[in-house]
């Protein structure tokens, strides 16, 4: 338990917030019924957070840096991030909410430190907004302001005090937005600060995320996290504009007037001549005029509330009656890996291992296939929440997209092995589905420190044997984890054996478990590729 908040800490916040938002998305996407009903608050809040955790990491891409980065450079870099990526109003809110808090947080970490944060990043996000509405994220960063006032004297306690008062606060903003009550839910961007706040409560704290939020009794609960994108109703300005503005603190005032005539749902964020305009329009013309007049606006994003409705409306029917060129797109990490997707007929993107791609990467990714059509094998169960988030926007650019979540490049190969262009998409989808589902994965690993496993504590050195993602089996060999991981997978069934060496692996390691499957298992046949996988010795797959 931290008592005071360190880079570190802030480094780990930005990773849980990233991975509660990825976890959420799709429910808050469903949630999402104000201001405007169109099912994206989860994506935009988790891209503008995926962006505030990409400028912290980068802080620490150097190990050997010296100094190592403060805690009033990360939280600076963290609130640049944000407001750099933030979308749509609850992201831009959002990202001004993280400035006010790394406004006090650079002068220190303690509770007193976080408690002035909290208030900040509340007065921050309602001076960001033209028009404050009770009952949003708003409402809720201003209660779990309040109540870290009166927490006890600890870190821990102020964080985690913020955080329950946050769930309580979103329970109740169904009271105070009629829009919420009249559908049942609450607000999105207001569980979207929840999942952020428990994220720093668990950053300090180390205990385990809280669970889902628990909403009234009489508060009807998303029943389905499938999202129909609406056009805004009768009178709502048609266009969402957003966009990066270079300008100087004087010509805030003039251009918030301005855009305050020109339509609704104006937020503007950020501070030293660097902001993120929000607002929604009838003539975008007009709203990025008054950007140029005021300064210099930059990575201009114009939406249009109907067209974007219809393309997601319309994308699968359009999918049905044309013939379009299909790409599957693998995301592996090793040359002898990703040459073996490409000999199977996949598109591939080479992943660092030591950092994983982002949504942007993958969005990039699959427009540089150049296909209408495509099937994403992510490999890493971690890469879902990035992918999500990818696939929406380039549903929404017209691009059919079937994420498989994939957990292991064996599983990816499988996948592959049954893919049939000429088939229909759809039937494509499941056959690869199927292939994947139907193999179980293992690998080998070495413990990098003492730890508590599935299979009980291991020491540095340790081999680690982890079966669909669990550590099954602690060892001191790679061959004799590798004969037990195998013995174990075998005990259910199977009839075919995939081994891929890691990088540095030596080949008498797989002759050694192809001897022992053969002499085990005779029925059983065993194939070897080199990955160059530089993560984990040994990849296992068992079909």
């Amino acid at each position: 338990m931290l008592h005071t908040l360190d880079a570190p800490a802030v480094r780990t916040w930005c990773q849980l917030a990233l991975r509660a938002l990825g976890q959420a998305r799709e429910e808050i996407d469903a949630l999402n019924v104000y201001p405007v009903p169109d099912g994206d608050t989860g994506t935009n809040l988790y891209l503008t957070v995926e962006s505030a955790a990409a400028e912290v990491e980068s802080r620490f891409a150097d190990p050997a840096a010296d100094p190592a980065p403060g805690l009033a450079e990360t939280v600076r870099a963290m609130a640049r991030g944000a407001l750099i990526g933030a979308r749509g109003n609850s992201g831009v809110i959002l990202a001004q909410w993280l400035r006010g808090t790394a406004e006090k947080l650079a002068e220190g970490g303690g509770a007193d430190q976080l408690r002035s944060a909290l208030q900040r990043a509340a007065d921050s996000a309602y001076q960001a907004v033209a028009e404050p509405v009770e009952g949003t994220l708003l409402t809720v960063a201003r209660v779990a302001a309040r109540e870290a006032v009166r927490a006890g004297d600890g870190l821990a306690q102020v964080a985690d005090t913020a955080h329950r008062a946050a769930r309580d606060a979103l329970r109740q903003t169904p009271e105070q937005l009629a829009v919420l009550a009249e559908n049942g839910v609450v607000d999105a961007g207001g569980r979207g600060l929840v999942a952020v706040l428990g994220a720093l409560a668990d950053a300090v704290a180390g205990q385990q995320p809280m669970g889902p939020v628990a909403l009234r009794g009489d508060v009807r609960v998303v029943e389905s996290c499938e999202v129909h994108l609406r056009p805004p109703g009768p009178g709502h300005p048609a266009f969402e504009v957003i966009y990066l503005l270079d300008a100087p603190d004087r010509a805030l005032p003039g251009l918030r007037e301005r855009l305050g005539r020109l339509g609704d749902s104006l937020v503007i964020g950020g501070g030293d001549g660097l902001w993120n305009v929000h607002v929604h329009v009838d003539d975008a013309g007009a709203a990025v005029e008054a950007g140029v007049e005021a300064g210099r606006p930059h990575q201009i994003r114009i939406t249009h509330f109907a067209e974007a409705a219809a393309r997601a409306g319309t994308a699968a029917e359009r999918g049905e009656r044309e013939e379009r060129a299909r790409a599957v797109l693998s995301v592996v990490s090793g040359e002898g890996l990703a040459e073996l997707c490409e000999q199977a007929g996949a598109v591939v993107l080479h992943a660092d291992p030591d950092r994983r791609p982002a949504s942007a990467e993958l969005a990039d990714a699959v427009r540089g296939s150049a296909a209408r059509e495509v099937v994403l094998l992510l490999n890493d169960p971690e890469l879902r929440a990035a992918a999500g988030a990818a696939a929406d926007q380039l549903r929404e650019e017209g691009v059919r997209i079937a994420v498989l979540p994939t957990r292991s490049p064996v599983q990816g190969l499988a996948a592959l092995a049954v893919h049939e262009g000429g088939r229909r998409f759809d039937e494509d989808v499941v056959a690869m589905t199927s292939a994947a589902g139907a193999t179980r994965y293992a690998e080998l690993a070495v413990a990098e420190g003492e730890s508590w496993t599935m299979a009980g504590v291991c020491q540095a050195g340790d081999v680690l044997g982890l079966i669909d993602g669990d550590v099954a089996v602690i060892g001191t060999g790679l061959a004799e984890v590798g004969e037990s991981v195998l013995d174990r997978m075998l005990g259910a069934g199977g009839e075919l054996v995939t081994l891929i060496l890691g990088e540095g692996a030596d080949r008498a390691l797989a002759d050694r478990l192809v001897a022992h499957v053969r002499q085990q298992r005779p029925e059983v046949d065993s194939v070897v590729f080199h990955g160059g996988q530089e993560s984990t010795p040994l990849l296992i797959g068992v079909e």
